[in-house]
């Protein structure tokens, strides 16, 4: 058997915490959970202690029916919370509150564009099977001799989003994961801040081969901390599936790790199933009945989202796909480029100094995108180069290099091309000039380029730029330095 009979077959499970005020069930406060001292955010709700009920958290059910819609839910009139018992330190009633046969959302879909490693890209429908709510559990730290257990995290608002098994690569996966988080981050429900585990992503994975008649065994990997992270670790375990299969061996189902430094999976634990979850009905909620009115004011509060951003970009500004794309992808990029635009510069000049320009500088200093509006050039400054660059004032090297020197001093545009006399000469007498000496400097060049050789023409461009001092409005010089060498035919 070879690699090109078999089919990956993935569904996603992603648990994004709701960015409430309060958490799930009580009035106690959503601390950021890296951050906070441990175990300062903690109440008789959260820390399970005998006697205390749960109250539902409104604005967590509203955050959970925006991600629904977005996702092109149904929003079920019926709605009813249930007790998961699993018992883990982590966990301190003994059960989590959550969803099972009545959730919050359910049949949706999302589309995707694709871009694989071979061949063309491509666009894809990847359908919700469910959306719910549940209470996050708290978080394990491991030690010498034991485990630190704090419980900031225990009961905040947790929305576990449920695909279809419709994804069939990692490149597939990877590209659901990136629109999710932007819609996530558009809707403000969540900040996408993988790292700090306030989004989770969790494929389930089997391998199909080409004369199968139905699904393998899958195994899940929990917790990835990046999209990268999916991309690779399916990547990993498609593989290991593959080997096992064609070894004669089998898939058992198991829960799976992420070993990031040696860049492979690692089995947990052999899962359980549902039955061993022993749901029922939570007994301390009641019935959450949601009326169409409600929806439909839900509805009505939902914010532009990726998609029809990217088409006002094109439609509006008069992008070309690739760049809305790109630029609406993730919010912080969309806000600092309106941002910019509101300063007064060019859509597609700002567009282009974005994403060729401001993009590599951040890049060279390991700075992700998202961190975009918090860098030391802001709007202003930025949409203040670009309109110098299309005002003439100075040339696009010039503007790369003062870009390079904002990034470093977080100084304006401005500021620097007037402290270091950098403004592009457009003056036609000055320049004139210039270009009249370097071809009396160079009359065996201008000898070749008048016998034909017109590539050499670059070379006096150059030799202009040079004397100028890369100040030279390219389009007066090469004007002029046309009209000089004609007259000497």
């Amino acid at each position: 058997m070879s690699t090109s009979e078999w089919k990956p077959i993935i569904g996603l499970e992603i648990h994004a915490e709701m960015l409430t005020q309060s958490k799930m069930f009580s009035a106690c406060p959503v601390v950021d959970s890296v951050e906070a001292e441990p175990n300062t955010a903690v109440d008789p709700v959260s820390l399970g202690l005998p006697g205390t009920l749960p109250v539902i958290n409104q604005q967590a059910v509203e955050f959970g029916m925006m991600v629904g819609l977005a996702l092109n839910c149904e929003i079920p009139d019926f709605n009813q919370f249930a007790r998961k018992s699993y018992f883990y330190p982590d966990l301190p009633k003994g059960f989590q509150i959550s969803q099972y046969d009545h959730p919050l959302a359910i049949n949706g879909w999302m589309d995707i564009e694709v871009t694989p490693e071979q061949g063309e890209a491509y666009s894809k429908r990847v359908r919700i099977r469910r959306a719910h709510l549940e209470e996050d559990t708290g978080k394990l730290t491991h030690v010498d001799g034991g485990s630190l257990v704090d419980y900031n995290r225990a009961g905040v608002p947790l929305l576990e989003i449920v695909t279809e098994p419709d994804i069939n690569s990692a490149e597939e996966a990877e590209a659901f994961g990136r629109k999710l988080r932007a819609i996530l981050q558009y809707l403000g429900v969540n900040n996408g801040d993988m790292s700090k585990g306030v989004l989770r992503m969790e494929p389930n994975i089997s391998v199909m081969h080409t004369g199968d008649t139905g699904y393998r065994m899958r195994t899940e990997v929990k917790n990835l901390n990046s999209i990268r992270n999916v991309y690779r670790a399916i990547k990993a375990e498609v593989e290991r599936q593959i080997k096992l299969w064609e070894s004669g061996d089998e898939v058992k189902r198991a829960t799976l790790g992420w070993d990031e430094g040696k860049q492979k999976v690692v089995i947990q634990r052999y899962k359980e199933s549902a039955d061993e979850y022993r749901y029922f009905p939570e007994p301390d909620l009641p019935i959450l009945e949601i009326s169409r009115e409600w929806v439909e004011r839900v509805r009505e509060a939902l914010p532009e989202l990726p998609d029809a951003k990217r088409e006002r970009f094109v439609q509006t500004l008069g992008l070309s796909q690739y760049d809305a794309t790109v630029l609406g992808q993730d919010k912080a990029v969309a806000d600092y480029y309106e941002a910019v635009l509101a300063e007064g510069a060019n859509p597609k000049s700002a567009a282009n100094w974005i994403i060729s320009s401001l993009f590599s500088v951040m890049n060279n200093a390991g700075v992700e995108r998202e961190l975009i509006g918090e860098t030391s050039i802001s709007a202003a400054s930025f949409a203040e180069l670009v309109t110098l660059v299309d005002s003439g004032t100075i040339n696009k090297g010039t503007g790369l290099d003062v870009l390079n020197k904002m990034w470093a001093s977080g100084q304006g545009a401005k500021q620097i091309v007037e402290a270091e006399g950098l403004a592009q000469v457009s003056d036609t007498s000055a320049i004139a000039v210039v270009v009249a000496e370097v071809l009396a400097a160079n009359t065996a060049v201008v000898a070749r380029y008048l016998g034909g050789e017109e590539k050499v023409f670059g070379a006096l461009m150059g030799q202009c730029m040079k004397a100028l001092k890369g100040k030279g409005n390219p389009a007066v010089v090469t004007e002029l330095l046309k009209e000089q060498i004609d007259k000497m035919r």
